[in-house]
């Protein structure tokens, strides 16, 4: 189903003007005590405040847990931007780190601060 226009036929839709997203990963090993010493509530919780969070099976890429994939807005993403996969988020600061990129637009809006490099893995093309 399209989406309807503003009046007069241009201009951005609601879809076009939605935030980022992002997926955390809850399964098998992100999200259970194999990873200890994370507040897995309290990290989904955080990332809530920022933008949508969607909960999921495993992304098969158990090495990196806790896994977070933040998805480009649907405006950034026609312009190129590409999901940003990060791994071992494991520490307060470092969720700290995505929620502030989140809220500043995330991937293809605002520039991923450098500190998430550390975080940053390309899955198999098989966890894509």
């Amino acid at each position: 189903m399209a989406e309807q226009r503003p009046e007069g036929g241009a201009g951005p839709t609601p879809a076009d003007s939605a935030p980022c997203r992002i997926v955390v990963c809850r399964d098998c090993c992100c999200g259970s005590p194999k990873v200890p010493g994370v507040d897995h509530v309290r990290q989904k919780a955080r990332l809530a405040e920022q933008a949508p969070v969607r909960v999921s099976a495993c992304l098969d890429v158990c090495e990196q847990g806790n896994v977070i994939v933040v998805q480009p807005s649907r405006a950034a993403r026609l312009a190129g931007a590409r999901p940003v996969w990060l791994g071992l988020v494991n520490d307060p600061d470092a969720t700290e780190d995505i929620a502030a990129w989140v809220r500043a637009g995330g991937p293809g809006v605002a520039p991923c601060p450098d500190i998430l490099d550390l975080y940053t893995f390309t899955p198999s093309r098989r966890a894509r």
